[in-house]
């Protein structure tokens, strides 16, 4: 069995504690039969996971409805930002039926790379509600080995058809990664090292912008770099749905004064 058949329309799931039975990770599954399966770790391109032999369990269990297409999802969140911009009130379920529900396991149509800024709020800016949005957030929307790997799981386990990797203006760990360029400034603690992954984009964008637009130039560069990596040099789990158009990567920066996302 390979990663690939994660994707069929059969499986979707969510993992638990990885320490849990034998130290794998086991997960609900949802799908029109009844059926468990276990995947070994050298057939899983997880490099985080080789040395793990039992890493997913999947058990069938219900049925769940049909995720939207790719092109359906980023429908959803384009439509979602459209209404708070015009301070629509949201239509998002947060009801107890829905909380009842989720608590038999999640089906999110879209993944969401974010900043960790406050002013960001993904479930927000697209009128999301509970459990609509698989979310990985950090400041500067760069991911380390973590976050790829919920990525990898949003897709691989989820099924989820779209990933967003969305940056916003005035940035401040882009903003940082542009002092270091353009002063030399160090940081302490990790803070440094945490703004180093986003400093190529900076250089990059500042081969074409001047000065004043040089942090809003890193700022799409860096949603840009961040979309190509997804894009093109990810696993084998994110690169194939791609390829079998079942899963796209798009990229976007919000604007903090209008609310709106703009898509690039």
């Amino acid at each position: 069995m390979t990663a690939n058949a994660l994707r069929s329309p059969e499986w979707a799931g969510r993992l638990l504690d990885r320490s849990w039975r034998d130290g794998g990770v086991v997960g609900h599954q949802s799908s029109q039969t009844s059926q468990s399966l276990v995947i070994e770790d050298d057939h899983l391109p997880v490099r985080s996971c080789k040395s793990t032999r039992r890493i997913l369990m999947a058990t069938s269990s219900g049925t769940l409805p049909a995720q939207p297409t790719p092109d359906e999802a980023l429908q959803r969140l384009i439509d979602g930002n459209e209404s708070f911009v015009a301070d629509r009130p949201a239509d998002s379920d947060i009801s107890r039926e829905r909380r009842l529900a989720l608590a038999e396991g999640q089906q999110p149509f879209a993944t969401l790379v974010g900043c960790s800024d406050s002013r960001v709020g993904p479930e927000q800016l697209f009128g999301a509600g509970l459990g609509e949005l698989f979310i990985v957030r950090t400041a500067g929307n760069n991911v380390d080995a973590a976050g790829m790997g919920s990525i990898e799981y949003s897709v691989a386990v989820l099924n989820v058809p779209l990933i967003v990797v969305l940056g916003h203006e005035k940035c401040g760990a882009v903003a940082a990664a542009a002092d270091v360029v353009r002063k030399d400034v160090r940081f302490p603690g990790s803070i440094g090292r945490m703004v180093e992954p986003i400093i190529p984009a900076v250089l990059a964008a500042q081969r074409n912008a001047g000065e004043e637009e040089l942090v809003d130039a890193a700022i799409e560069e860096n949603v840009r770099r961040m979309v190509e990596r997804l894009q093109t040099y990810s696993e084998p789990m994110l690169i194939d749905p791609q390829a079998r158009g079942e899963l796209k990567v798009v990229g976007a920066v919000y604007e903090l004064a209008t609310g709106r996302v703009r898509w690039l």
